[in-house]
């Protein structure tokens, strides 16, 4: 269990634009399937099973990008508690030479499937997630 997870993806022909970069759906994409394989790993198999989550906000800057056959080096980490329904997670995708080409802050919400709304992320939920010295989170 961590407050960070690493991926890396590889941009193949559907991934790029006409600019000959990788498209900025893509980039949307790929935040979702690390944010998803990270809370499949450390999540408790039970809060995997019984909740949901879907994303309220993204703050994307954009620092370069990659083309065709390239791959970047994707880690998200979660630096903050969460406040409510809403837990947010940071994603920096790297190139080859180590540069942040893309630099996301993503907010998530949790919801009670019962009800389909959104609920307070119960701290044994959360607790997977957070730094390893809680006090060092920002709140």
């Amino acid at each position: 269990m961590s407050n960070s997870f690493k991926l890396t993806f590889t941009a193949s022909r559907e991934h790029i634009d006409q600019l000959g970069h990788v498209n900025n759906a893509v980039w949307v994409q790929w935040m979702e399937i690390i944010a998803t394989a990270h809370w499949e790993q450390d999540a408790r198999p039970q809060d995997v099973a019984a909740f949901a989550w879907v994303v309220v906000r993204h703050e994307i800057d954009y620092h370069g990008n990659i083309g065709q056959g390239e791959s970047v080096d994707a880690e998200t980490f979660i630096d903050e508690v969460p406040k409510g329904a809403r837990f947010v997670r940071n994603i920096h995708f790297r190139n080859a030479a180590g540069k942040v080409v893309v630099r996301a802050k993503t907010t998530w919400a949790i919801i009670d499937p019962a009800t389909r709304r959104l609920m307070r992320i119960p701290t044994e939920v959360s607790a997977p997630f957070l730094p390893s010295d809680p006090a060092a989170a920002s709140g």
